[in-house]
């Protein structure tokens, strides 16, 4: 992923107004992030614990995504799998992320979601540059490359569905 400015995230938006937009709150550490390892740019929101934003590129534009999921902690003998990169989490590792649908459905209130790690680090975890805490990685035949190609077919699939 090429490096991002916060005019380029907040341009990026689809599923939030442009005030929304422009108050949302930027990752600090944009220049120190691993820009060539990232498939997909994800942080939490600090001051709300239950929002998440993504921005990714998406066909031939940069697609930013408002994203919530809820703050209720699970066991740690609980295990899920994000349905973006396959990793499995144990406890809260992994959450279902709603995101209001683009457009007039999404002011309609409409959203679809998606089982993905909470810390929205999947880039780093296909690539092996973070293990996940009490999770895994399942041992694939495929290679890294196309498990980072399957994380963004998987990330697209998601996206579109904003659009439908």
């Amino acid at each position: 992923m090429r490096s991002l400015t916060e005019q380029d995230i907040r341009d990026s938006f689809i599923n939030c107004s442009k005030g929304e937009a422009k108050r949302l709150p930027m990752p600090r550490d944009l220049r120190e992030r691993p820009w060539d390892d990232l498939d997909f740019l994800g942080w939490r929101d600090p001051g709300a614990p239950d929002r998440s934003y993504l921005v990714t590129g998406h066909g031939d534009r940069l697609t930013g995504v408002a994203l919530r999921f809820p703050s209720s902690q699970r066991g740690f003998l609980h295990r899920s799998m994000c349905s973006l990169c396959l990793t499995t989490h144990a406890g809260s590792g992994v959450s279902l992320m709603t995101a209001r649908k683009a457009g007039a459905a999404g002011r309609e209130g409409n959203s679809v979601g998606l089982y993905m790690c909470t810390d929205l680090a999947c880039s780093l975890y296909v690539r092996g540059k973070k293990a996940p805490e009490g999770g895994s990685r399942f041992e694939e035949s495929l290679t890294t490359q196309e498990q980072i190609a399957r994380t963004v077919a998987n990330l697209s699939s998601f996206l579109d569905t904003l659009y439908a």
